[in-house]
C-alpha cells in the first residue's frame, strides 16, 4: 500500500473523531493585545517603519556578568541533573539578601520565598490556590490582564477596583461594598503599576493592611517593576508594611530589574502558609528551573547593583525626551512615577482604540489602547519607554505632524 493510500485510508476512520475542549478554555479571556500585535505586523510586513511603544518587552540584553554566570553554570554538570523540587537553597538565600539591602525586609529563604517560572505564572496560579469555583477576588481597574486569567481558571468571580487620576490610581477601600467585602478571599495590587505607572505610598499599605485583616482578603502584591523608580525614590515594598506577612505575598521577578524577561525567574514572598500552597501546586506542575539559570539569577541578585541603577537611569532619560516632546506637541500627561511606562489621555473624540488605531495606521506608531487593561483604561493609552531616546523623540515627532492637541 502507498503511503498516500494509508494516509486516506486512515482518515476514513477518524473521519468523525472530534477535540472537544473543557469548557474552561471557552471561559479564559480573550487576549486583548495579540489583535494590537497582528496589526503592528501587518504594518511591518508591508514595509512601514513603525515605532512600537504598545508592549513591554525590555529592548536592552541582560548584562554581561548575568549571561557569563549562566555560560559557567551551563557546564556544571551538578545542574544537568533534576533540580531540588522547591529549587536551589542558594538562590532562595539571593533574594532574600536583596530584599534585605533594598527594602530592609527579613525573609526566611526556606519557608517565606517560592521559586516561580517568572512571576506571571505565580500570579496566575494563586487564584487557583485559594479560590473556590464562585468565591470573589478584587481586581484592579486598569489592570494587568492575566489577573483575569488565573480567577478564570479557577472558575471564580471578579469585582473590580477603579483606580482614577483623582485618588492618584490608587483603589478606594471605602468603595468597596459590604457584600463584596465578606465575599472576596484574594486581593490583587500592583506598584509601581502597569499601566498607569502609578506609585503607592506606605501610607496606602498600611490601610491595606488594615483592609485585609478585618475582612479576610489575602492581599497578592504584584512587585514586577518594584526597582524602577523616578525622581530619586525607591518604590515601596508591600512586604515593608507592619503584618504585611500575615495576610499576603508579593510577587517579584528578574524580568524588567535585570533585562531577563526571557529567562523566566520570580519568586513569591510572604506568608509561609501560602508558600508552602505554591510549592505544592508547583510540585504537580513542575521539577524547577534549570539550575544553571538559578545560578545567574542569584549572580544577578547578589552582585553589584550598578546595572540596575544605570537602567533606571536609562529609564529616566528616556522619560524625561518623550515628556519633553509631549510638551512641545501640546500633549498634556502626567510624568510616571514608577515601571517603564506612561499613562497618556487621549485627545477629545476619540476612544483609546481609534486613538491608537490612528497613530498606528498615519504615525506608524503603536501603543496600547487603555481599554485593554479594564473599564477605567477608556480615555488612555500606555506608551513604553523601551526603545532609545531618539526613537522616541521621533514617535512624537510622527504625532505632533497629525495636528490632533490644541
Amino acid at each position: 500500500m502507498k503511503p498516500s493510500e494509508l494516509h486516506n485510508q486512515r482518515s476514513s476512520l477518524t473521519s468523525n473523531f472530534q477535540i472537544n475542549p473543557a469548557d474552561i478554555m471557552n471561559q479564559l479571556p480573550t487576549q486583548f493585545f495579540a489583535t494590537l500585535v497582528q496589526k503592528v505586523n501587518r504594518e511591518i510586513a508591508a514595509g512601514h517603519d513603525v515605532i512600537n511603544l504598545g508592549q513591554g518587552n525590555p529592548d536592552t540584553p541582560t548584562p554581561n556578568h548575568i549571561v557569563t554566570s549562566l555560560a559557567e553554570a551551563a557546564a556544571n554538570p551538578l545542574y544537568h541533573k533534576y533540580s531540588p523540587f522547591t529549587g536551589f537553597t542558594f538562590l532562595k538565600e539571593a533574594i532574600a539578601k536583596r530584599y534585605l539591602e533594598d527594602y530592609g525586609v527579613q525573609l526566611d529563604p526556606e519557608n517565606e520565598v517560592a521559586i516561580l517560572f517568572g512571576g506571571k505564572t505565580g500570579l496566575v496560579q494563586l487564584p487557583q490556590i485559594l479560590l473556590n469555583p464562585g468565591d470573589l477576588c478584587l481586581v484592579p481597574d486598569p489592570g494587568y490582564p492575566d489577573y483575569w486569567s488565573g480567577v478564570a481558571l479557577a472558575r471564580a468571580e471578579m469585582s473590580f477596583m477603579p483606580l482614577t487620576q483623582n485618588n492618584g490610581f490608587l483603589p478606594d477601600y471605602s468603595r468597596i461594598s459590604e457584600v463584596d467585602r465578606q465575599r472576596a478571599k484574594l486581593m490583587f495590587l500592583n506598584y509601581p503599576n502597569n499601566p498607569t505607572a502609578a506609585t503607592a505610598p506606605p501610607s496606602f499599605y498600611k490601610d491595606t493592611v488594615e483592609f485585609a485583616a478585618q475582612n479576610n482578603i489575602v492581599v497578592a502584591s504584584d512587585f514586577a517593576y518594584g526597582a524602577i523608580g523616578f525622581d530619586g525614590q525607591r518604590p515601596v515594598s508591600f512586604l515593608q508594611t507592619p503584618g504585611a506577612k500575615d495576610v499576603g505575598v508579593e510577587f517579584y521577578t528578574l524580568s524588567k530589574t535585570y533585562n531577563m524577561a526571557g529567562w523566566r525567574v520570580g519568586f513569591a514572598l510572604g506568608n509561609p502558609e501560602i508558600i508552602k500552597l505554591i510549592n505544592s501546586l508547583q510540585d504537580h506542575v513542575y521539577v524547577s528551573l534549570f539550575g544553571g539559570i538559578q545560578a545567574a539569577a542569584a549572580t544577578a541578585l547578589t552582585s553589584p547593583q550598578d546595572c540596575v541603577e544605570k537602567l533606571v537611569s536609562r529609564y529616566a532619560s528616556r522619560r524625561e525626551a518623550l515628556f519633553t516632546g509631549l510638551k512641545d506637541i501640546g500633549w498634556d500627561a502626567i510624568k510616571p512615577s514608577g515601571s517603564f511606562f506612561s499613562w497618556l489621555p487621549v485627545p477629545k473624540g476619540h476612544t483609546s482604540s481609534s486613538f491608537a488605531d490612528l497613530l498606528l495606521s498615519e504615525a506608524k506608531v503603536a501603543v496600547a489602547p487603555g481599554i485593554g487593561f479594564g473599564q477605567y483604561g477608556e480615555g488612555y493609552v500606555r506608551v513604553g519607554l523601551l526603545t532609545s531616546e531618539e526613537r522616541l523623540q521621533e514617535a512624537v515627532h510622527r504625532i505632533g505632524k497629525l495636528n490632533l492637541f490644541g
